[in-house]
């Protein structure tokens, strides 16, 4: 089983109503949130259980009660679900064609925000493989502490999780870059596999450029790193024999609607296709040959060129993906 943790929110998506007004519709998302579905969808269920579960704190409100029916829904477990009265937190989305969509966020006092060490459970279920964290949950207090302190604690247990970190940094979020920095190497310390865009490489390790930042993130531990390149792909990093060594694989050239949740997708199916072919583990990973990569590397492709191909973060079931044809 892999295990999402970190924020769930509603992301406010702007839209133009049948009179040309611009208005706002409210959308399940959050970047661990978007990446559960991405797995819930593609990994499924076995024998009635999910092979995915997410660990957070919800409200009871109504935006709550949508995020767990959409977890629920998609094969992703709520077992770990903390509920609360504190209000969600809202995301509101600008969208501009050819950048990166930008948000502003509404976190004050807001239930994923206030997660804390006494939400987490003594004992992980039995058969949790993985554990994948990252973005806005990281940036605020409490949370950002207590996801900390449990990533730590998993990463040092010997025969523990693969640990997967998406940064997918949110500069609105960070009120020291400097401060940023140190937490963010602290974390992937503690990661088997790295997933990073270049975008968020140029914020954290500004002028070094995609190669020399991904080999600066493997330096501190990780096994593997993998950038996402937007139209250029993606490239995986790894060390063997003592090299750094890297694959890529490009991208699927198709029209975009936009590009809400294709990194989240991206990172859930990459860890789907480990999952699937019993790759996950510390030691497979260290092991993964050239083509088990960029395999890998092109299930995640396509899984996010869908994404982008569709309103929203709506990721494809494993069925969607192995039938689109280009």
């Amino acid at each position: 089983m892999i295990l999402a943790c970190g924020e769930a929110l509603i992301d406010m998506v702007p839209i133009k109503d049948k009179t040309g007004l611009s208005c706002y519709v409210p959308c399940p998302g959050g970047s661990p949130y978007n990446t559960a579905i991405a797995l819930g969808r593609i990994l499924g269920n076995e024998q009635g259980r999910p092979r995915t579960a997410f660990l957070s704190r919800l409200s009871w409100d109504f935006f709550g009660e949508a995020l767990i029916q959409r977890l629920k829904q998609n094969d992703v477990s709520t077992e770990l679900t903390v509920r609360s009265n504190e209000n969600t937190t809202l995301a509101f989305v600008k969208l501009t064609t050819g950048e990166e969509p930008s948000y502003l966020f509404y976190t004050e006092r807001s239930a994923d925000r206030s997660f804390v060490p006494a939400d987490i459970p003594p004992v992980l279920p039995d058969g949790t493989d993985c554990i994948l964290f990252g973005s806005i949950s990281l940036a605020m207090e409490p949370s950002a502490t207590t996801i900390e302190g449990f990533i730590a604690q998993q990463s040092g247990r010997e025969g523990g999780p693969v640990i997967s970190h998406d940064p997918n940094v949110r500069p609105l979020m960070i009120q020291d870059q400097s401060e940023y920095l140190c937490r963010f190497e602290k974390w992937v310390r503690s990661s088997t596999l790295v997933k990073i865009s270049s975008e968020d490489l140029d914020y954290i390790y500004p002028g070094l450029g995609p190669e020399e930042g991904a080999k600066k993130i493997l330096a501190l531990g990780p096994v593997l790193v993998i950038v996402t390149l937007r139209a250029d792909g993606a490239v995986a990093f790894f060390v063997r024999g003592g090299m750094v060594k890297k694959i890529a694989a490009a991208a699927f050239d198709i029209p975009i609607i936009d590009t809400i949740g294709a990194g989240d997708a991206f990172h859930g199916a990459l860890l789907a296709w480990l999952e699937m072919h019993g790759r996950m583990s510390r030691s497979a990973l260290a092991v993964l040959d050239e083509d088990e990569i960029r395999n890998a590397l092109i299930f995640a492709n396509k899984t996010a060129a869908i994404v982008c191909s569709r309103k929203g973060a709506d990721p494809p079931t494993f069925a969607e993906v192995e039938a689109y044809a280009w």
